[in-house]
């Protein structure tokens, strides 16, 4: 963790979740700025590894490994469970947090390695919420079938820690985990923070310049997970429909919302829509950006 002075603010890094992690905190000692800094990375980190699906000492590595068996979860995995649970109501099913298995043939690492249609077919039987038996606190996957809170993860773990550092302190703070972000109370003088958005393509980085007060914002986008062939671009948004990319979805969408997990939500929801992205996102009367 590195914690330093920036103007009227203080900064802390650190790098979880396979993203870079930052805590803006509005406050004038140092002391006070490292324990909220602190906090934000052990809860982060205390997430990560209840939820990665890399490790194998966790419930999620418990849950794909059940032989089919009823596995009892505790309460916070039981909210993420009954919340994925809703996300693929909702989506009509575009939103499937067993669609994971799909990695394993498809690598958006840049590159022109696309799987044939026949692959991506046979992976469908592993695929679909309706398969899993869930009845709080029991959840069953069948063997061979895998429960993913990745696309949950990112935008859980920022409002989580929000959540956390608004319990201790009425500083104005900053809550940033690879771009996801969510604002705790206004800067001093009613000042906004300043936050930029990357966009696809763009020479700065921070292409999308924003005042965020209050509030979160959630991006979801194919800046860097993408294959190539032949000239036709494949995004890293899969349809678990048909295990195959959403080849109309915009290269970028924002969302600001009250939390950073609608605003996650509701930006993955508009990529999987694809061409009709705008018109979902103006019938849910949220303000975003979509870039094309």
């Amino acid at each position: 963790m590195k914690v330093f002075q920036q103007g009227e603010y203080w900064q802390g890094r650190f790098k979880a979740m396979a993203s870079p992690c930052e805590i803006l905190v509005e406050v004038a000692q140092e002391a006070e700025a490292r324990l909220l800094c602190e906090a934000a990375e052990t809860e982060a980190r205390r997430i990560e590894t209840k939820f990665s699906r890399y490790r194998e000492d966790n419930i999620v590595h418990a849950l794909n490994n059940g032989a089919g068996q009823p596995v009892n979860v505790d309460d916070e995995t039981a909210d993420l469970l009954d919340f994925a649970h809703r996300c693929h109501e909702i989506s009509g099913g575009r939103f499937d947090v067993t669609s994971g298995v799909l990695r394993r043939i498809w690598k958006f690492d840049g590159s022109s390695g696309i799987p044939s249609r026949k692959q991506a077919k046979a992976l469908l039987p592993l695929i679909g919420w309706p398969r899993i038996t869930w009845q709080r606190p029991q959840v069953t996957v069948p063997p061979g079938m895998e429960i993913d809170l990745g696309g949950l993860g990112k935008e859980y773990a920022v409002d989580r820690v929000a959540t956390l550092l608004a319990d201790g302190s009425t500083a104005p703070m900053l809550v940033n985990f690879g771009g996801d972000l969510r604002a705790v109370g206004r800067r001093n003088g009613g000042k906004s923070w300043q936050v930029g958005v990357e966009l696809p393509g763009a020479v700065d980085s921070a292409g999308l310049k924003l005042d965020l007060g209050v509030g979160a914002l959630a991006t979801s986008g194919d800046a860097r997970r993408f294959l190539l062939r032949d000239g036709v671009r494949y995004p890293h948004i899969l349809n678990p429909r048909t295990a195959w990319p959403v080849m109309r979805a915009p290269r970028s969408v924002t969302v600001l919302g009250d939390t950073c997990t609608e605003a996650g939500l509701l930006a993955t929801l508009a990529m999987l829509r694809g061409a009709e992205a705008e018109a979902f996102l103006a019938e849910q009367g949220v303000q975003n950006w979509v870039i094309r």
